[in-house]
């Protein structure tokens, strides 16, 4: 006998129908598969048959054909055990298939029933919404996943016998419950705050502007100046995540296997810290499987990367592409995936090898060739994409030991939620959430200059050698600066900050 379940594989971040048809017929035992399937979906006859027998069910002695269809698009992961084994029973008469109609079922099996935990659940349930399914059947331990999105039954189970026994009406369980009421970012605690940095005003000024715009942020100064530290702090002042962005940046994460253990959203912006020997497929994605990399697990987050001049020169060219587009397109020979890649990019560097170079109180000990060298470890290109530039110099004894504590993380972060509740007002339904990501048209539109203003950017445009990038992206950070004040007009004043910013890679990047 012949049976079809519907089930939904995963090519990037959006699914596609996966018909598991099972046929049962006279011939030597055995089961044989087809359909283009992986190592590890290859495996699953054998977890399968184990499940069904530890289940108290029976498996056939005759030949089992199983077929994943469509046939020539390649199937990875364990997620068909459970359809398969779901098929097999229908197959074999020991389920009504057309209980299953309508039904989308994923889950892996262990060899004595239970129903394992599987990637991806969230972008395939969105994906069978959207391709109008109305019943989910998923592993327990992925319900969480499941409850912003309305529109869909989702049940979930923990064990082969549970899910048959539902679905023959024999012990029906009730779907899983939706959120109560509008989504609510939880508060968090984090393990750093501002008010425990001491001193360096300027650098987190330019922490706070780069979080109200979305702006990229560069620190150069010796070691132990504190680069690290402003860095961790800065997720405590970044706004919270919407529902949109909570949804899209957990769809990446679940493809990625790496959800926290309750399986809920991720209410948290990203917080991304390669390691300087990281490779270009561990910062982009790829490998066999085209999972996501770092920069896409950064999305809607910050991705901090600590002594930049230390990866190497083509990790860093990678980062070029996604930083203007947002997005990364990783292309195998197999299939092309495109994955969203909206981060916040952290650096900090010393300013020469030895790290003294312009400190007020080491003494630089390299030659203007190590320097030189050093600095041409990154690109103009890479440099011009970044918005902010600031200089950080070792902290005094006297800032060390002060005991008044400095400005607290929330403080600032009501300062930056204003200022970003400025930008969504400003650019409603456009897609785009804060200043960094304007287009050129957004540009002339909000970013009108007086004729002080324009004045002092022609003079810093020519002065310092600027790109057109690099002006617009001064601009851009003007605008922020601008709705830190509260002010509707871009001043001269928001204006030479802005530059301020700017100065660095014209100093160490001649």
């Amino acid at each position: 006998m012949l049976s079809k379940i519907k089930s939904f594989g995963l090519s990037g971040l959006n699914g596609y129908v996966v018909d598991v048809e099972v046929d049962v017929s006279a011939g030597l035992p055995g089961i044989e598969m087809v359909g283009l399937p992986d190592t590890a979906i290859k495996e699953s006859k054998e977890r399968v048959r184990s499940a069904i027998k530890n289940s108290a069910f029976k498996f056939s002695p005759n030949k089992i054909t199983i077929n994943l269809a469509p046939a020539d698009t390649k199937k990875e992961g364990p997620l068909y055990d459970l359809p398969i084994a779901m098929g097999v029973l229908a197959a074999t008469q020991q389920l009504d298939v057309r209980l299953l109609e309508n039904t989308v079922i994923v889950g892996e099996l262990s060899l004595d029933g239970s129903i394992r935990r599987v990637r991806g659940i969230l972008p395939i349930l969105m994906s069978a919404k959207r391709a109008g399914y109305k019943k989910v059947i998923i592993p327990w331990d992925n319900r969480n996943e499941t409850v912003y999105v309305e529109g869909v039954e989702v049940f979930a189970f923990q064990t082969l016998a549970q899910a048959v026994a539902h679905v023959k009406g024999e012990n029906a369980v009730p779907a899983v419950q939706k959120a109560d009421g509008e989504y609510i970012n939880s508060d968090t605690v984090y393990g750093e705050d501002l008010k425990y940095v001491k001193g360096q005003y300027a650098a987190k000024r330019a922490l706070e502007i780069a979080a109200a715009g979305g702006h990229n942020m560069l620190m150069i100064g010796p070691p132990g100046g504190g680069k690290t530290m402003l860095a961790k702090c800065l997720p405590t002042i970044l706004p919270d995540m919407t529902l949109e962005e909570a949804l899209e940046t957990t769809k990446i994460h679940s493809v990625a296997g790496c959800l926290e253990d309750d399986g809920g959203l991720v209410k948290r912006r990203p917080f991304r810290s390669p390691h300087h020997t990281a490779s270009r497929i561990a910062l982009t994605g790829g490998a066999s499987a085209a999972r996501p990399g770092e920069i896409s697990l950064a999305h809607n987050g910050v991705l901090f990367m600590d002594e930049l001049p230390e990866y190497p020169r083509s990790v860093l060219e990678v980062l070029r592409q996604p930083l203007e587009d947002h997005q990364i397109t990783v292309s195998r020979a197999a299939r092309t995936v495109l994955f969203p890649a909206d981060f916040m990019l952290v650096a900090s560097m010393n300013p020469c090898p030895c790290g003294n170079y312009g400190s007020s109180r080491g003494e630089c000990t390299c030659t203007p060739a190590m320097i030189e060298k050093y600095h041409a470890r990154i690109s103009g290109p890479l440099m011009d994409r970044i918005d902010l530039q600031i200089e950080i110099d070792n902290v005094t004894y006297d800032e060390l030991t002060a005991t008044e504590e400095a400005e607290d993380s929330a403080t600032v972060k009501e300062r930056v939620n204003a200022a970003r509740k400025i930008q969504n007002a400003r650019y409603a339904g456009s897609g785009i959430y804060c200043n960094a990501a304007m287009n050129s048209q957004m540009l002339d539109k909000y970013c009108a200059l007086n004729s002080d203003a324009q004045i002092l950017l022609k003079n810093a445009f020519d002065k310092l050698d600027l790109s057109a990038r690099a002006y617009s992206r001064i601009l851009k950070v003007a605008r922020t600066i601008a709705d830190l004040a509260g002010e509707k007009d871009i001043e001269a004043e928001h204006i030479a900050e802005a530059i301020q910013y700017r100065s660095l890679d014209r100093r160490y990047w001649k």
